[in-house]
């Protein structure tokens, strides 16, 4: 793991015997996607999650895709997570929370989340259709959930209303983004810890 000085950029690259994964992150980008894991539709997530957070994001990833793409989504969100995490560094100065309420045609969704220091994910989402594409959708929650642990964020994800599973899936990614640049802003230019323990 890199971390340059006096930024919020950071680079993980993972190295297992199921995947190889690089992630290159700059919290204080221009939402520009450069992203590769093999997995199609993931790609497609993430490009509108990069474009809606504001992130300059780069993802190369490589994994076991004759199996499935569990390992490669799963370690994907692990390295993102991580990323950001050590991007963010001690959180001085940042809003901490962020949320969206996202609609997309007949679907709504609600994302929040909390900087806090401790991963947790809570998912209530229901998603019709067992694929999309060749995708595994109940891939999403874990892909969240390994951002979320990684993170160290509490991450809540709500379906309001939606029937096309594509669109809920997206208003997710979009969502996500939404709410992650809310909370990564700077607020307090004179860098204080938003939290009375003194620490996040």
């Amino acid at each position: 793991m890199t971390v340059r000085e006096n930024s919020r950029i950071a680079q993980v690259n993972r190295e297992t015997a199921e995947t190889s994964v690089s992630v290159d992150l700059n919290v204080d980008g221009g939402g520009k996607p450069a992203i590769d894991t093999g997995v199609p539709f993931l790609d497609h997530m993430l490009d509108l999650f990069t474009k809606h957070s504001g992130l300059d994001l780069s993802i190369d990833a490589r994994g076991d895709l004759q199996v499935d793409a569990h390992h490669t989504v799963e370690d994907v969100g692990i390295c993102l997570g991580q990323a950001l995490k050590a991007a963010l560094g001690d959180k001085r100065g940042i809003e901490r929370y962020g949320h969206v309420l996202l609609p997309m045609d007949e679907t709504l969704v609600a994302v929040a989340l909390d900087f806090s220091g401790r991963g947790h994910l809570a998912f209530d989402v229901s998603l019709p259709a067992g694929k999309v594409g060749d995708f595994d959708t109940e891939l999403v929650e874990e892909f969240l959930r390994a951002f979320a642990a990684n993170g160290a964020m509490t991450l809540h994800v709500r379906l309001m209303a939606g029937k096309n599973t594509h669109h809920i899936i997206e208003a997710v990614f979009k969502g996500l983004g939404r709410a992650l640049r809310s909370a990564a802003v700077i607020k307090d230019p004179t860098g204080g810890i938003p939290s009375t323990k003194g620490i996040l």
